[in-house]
């Protein structure tokens, strides 16, 4: 069995997440998402859907990205 990077939990169904800035084995997207999902600049939560980015700085959502300054983003065009 392979044990869980975050948890320690060893389960016979973890899998392993590769990326570019990151991989680990997990029991759970749960803690797959607690390792590797960037945190939002503005309001710290993790991204787990596409989120927005601006100078290599990510948000969770336009709204996020407007309170922190940045122009010309929306969540609906």
């Amino acid at each position: 069995m392979a044990k869980c990077d975050v948890c320690g939990n060893d389960y016979d169904k973890a899998f392993t997440v590769t990326m570019p800035r990151g991989s680990g084995t997990f029991d759970s997207f749960e803690c797959a998402i607690h390792a590797l999902a960037p945190r939002c600049a503005h309001c710290d939560c993790r991204i787990v859907g596409h989120g927005a980015e601006h100078d290599g700085v990510f948000y969770c959502c336009a709204h996020c990205a407007k309170q922190a300054g940045v122009k010309g983003i929306d969540d609906r065009i």
